[in-house]
């Protein structure tokens, strides 16, 4: 109740809740450390100084950590210089309070359990003062009401008290991380030998990758055309595919090689990126469907394809000018209610920072994004594909197959990324610099031009429907050129089809 009435008609307001701590706790555990300073390994790796709620005590455990940092003996004596000018130490009684917090020896016995009661009141009031923030922001009405952005700064304030709440506890075994890897060998081992995560779809980049990995960043780069967006919606198609049919196979899907997606899209809405899917799974084309040429037949066949999708778990979020901070809180979002197992974020430079970096200049704010993106895939041990758009300095060189320096704006992006992959079309290129044919009388008089003609035509042919996918960095394998066959009519890659599995001719 906002207030309390009495009978005569004045009112009691009610007294403010005080903020949750103990303070004797506090001093307890502070003359401990001081006791025995062995003690400080047992707490200083969760226990911070901000966690004291008085802020003496928390200069003071700030004060043993450094002394101890320096491997120097922490105690009364040797701390007495450091608060001889310190105002709140001389409000107590001066530097001999030191003296005083060490008092009570039988505090050894309960330290661990002092620094444990501390670190969760400091949570507690953290949790306070999120919620303080919601109400007041949602009273407040003096500039524009803007709701949702107060829920999704409310899910990020919360969720990084919950994730300092589980900072604890990261440390693992030998025997723990060898029991996963070990399960990563045996789901190699049952989908057939080469594909450990999640399935890209395509036979030759698993064979390559060993599939999509938890906690990997991924970026796919390219220069606008060279179909980054294609492959990613390929990508997410066939790991949301894989785990709808393995669901339906009754797969425990622990072991799926599929996976629900997440797919962030920046630059296209989520009407487009369903048009691509479909137009890929028809076989009708982009260009058809957007023009309304579709024949009867050919609608039927659409419309049956997107009802045969209907339960596909494939989640687009089309949001324009995310924050890097907004993303996470979405993503962990989905990952909560949708359980989701694979971000895709189209494109990396359309993402904002915070506003402290975006002041820094773009480069700080492109290192901040990369490091969020690697973050999201080890906070919700999930692979993160990020694409990237790459320097115009491609287009200088005479060879146009990129490298990682070409990444734009920022190195920072090929230092956190786990796989960096390089999509390129020669036959783009080619087809940029087509040479038209000469007609009969041309020909006769200009064997020259004929001859370019023949030869742009022979490299056009050998190049059309190709791509290279270059895995130019992979830190759990090795770097190469995957060959991938490439329909622009419904902007679809594939694998190509080798030589051995065409049955012999006779």
């Amino acid at each position: 109740m906002a207030e309390i009435l009495r009978i005569d008609g004045s009112q009691d307001l009610p007294a403010a809740p005080t903020l949750p701590a103990n303070v004797e706790a506090e001093a307890a555990l502070l003359g401990a450390l001081m006791v025995d300073n062995r003690l400080v390994e047992d707490v200083q790796i969760r226990l911070k100084a901000h966690h004291f709620f008085e802020p003496l005590h928390g200069r003071i455990y700030d004060a043993v950590l450094r002394l101890t940092d320096k491997n120097m003996i922490a105690n009364p004596v040797t701390m007495r210089p450091m608060f001889e000018a310190d105002e709140a130490m001389r409000e107590v009684g001066g530097p001999a309070y030191l003296a005083q917090l060490t008092g009570s020896g039988a505090a050894v016995i309960g330290a661990r359990d002092f620094a444990a009661q501390i670190y969760d009141l400091a949570l507690l009031r953290a949790l306070v003062g999120v919620g303080r923030e919601m109400v007041e922001g949602a009273l407040d009405t003096s500039e524009d009401v803007a709701p949702l952005a107060q829920i999704e700064r409310a899910e990020t304030e919360l969720y990084r008290v919950a994730e300092e709440g589980g900072s604890e506890g990261k440390v693992k075994s030998f025997a723990e991380a060898a029991k996963v890897a070990i399960k990563a060998a045996e789901v190699a081992l049952n989908n057939g030998g080469g594909l450990s995560g999640i399935t890209t779809g395509l036979r030759d980049l698993n064979a390559k990758i060993g599939g999509l990995h938890n906690s990997d960043l991924m970026i796919l780069a390219g220069r606008p055309g060279m179909g980054k967006t294609a492959l990613a919606t390929n990508i997410a198609f066939n790991a949301a595919m894989r785990f709808l049919q393995d669901q339906e196979d009754s797969i425990d899907l622990s072991k799926s090689a599929g996976a629900p997606v997440a797919f962030f899209s920046l630059e296209m809405s989520a009407e487009q990126l369903v048009t691509r899917v479909l137009a890929e799974q028809s076989g009708i084309s982009g260009e058809v469907i957007r023009s309304g040429k579709l024949s009867i037949p050919e609608f039927q066949r659409f419309a049956r394809v997107a009802g045969e999708l209907n339960t596909l778990p494939l989640y687009i979020d089309d949001t324009p000018g995310l924050t890097i901070a907004a993303l996470r809180t979405r993503a962990r979002r989905l990952k909560r209610q949708k359980g989701i197992g694979f971000v895709i974020v189209d494109y990396l430079q359309l993402l904002h920072g915070s506003s402290r970096t975006s002041n820094d200049g773009r480069v700080q704010e492109i290192s901040e994004i990369s490091r969020g993106l690697k973050q999201l895939a080890k906070e919700l041990d999930l692979p993160v594909l990020a694409l990237s758009q790459l320097s115009r300095a491609v287009e200088q060189r005479e060879d146009k197959r990129p490298v990682l320096s070409d990444l734009r704006e920022s190195g920072s992006i090929e230092q956190d990324a786990d796989i960096v992959m390089f999509v390129y079309r020669e036959d783009y290129y080619i087809n940029a610099h087509e040479i038209e044919m000469p007609n009969p009388s041309e020909a006769a008089s200009d064997p020259e031009r004929v001859q370019k003609y023949q030869k742009w035509k022979d490299d056009f042919d050998k190049a059309h429907g190709k791509a290279e996918l270059q895995i130019a960095k992979q830190r759990h394998g090795s770097t190469g050129v995957v060959r991938l066959a490439f329909d622009a009519r419904v902007t679809k890659f594939s694998d190509i089809a080798e030589e051995e599995y065409f049955p012999e001719v006779r």
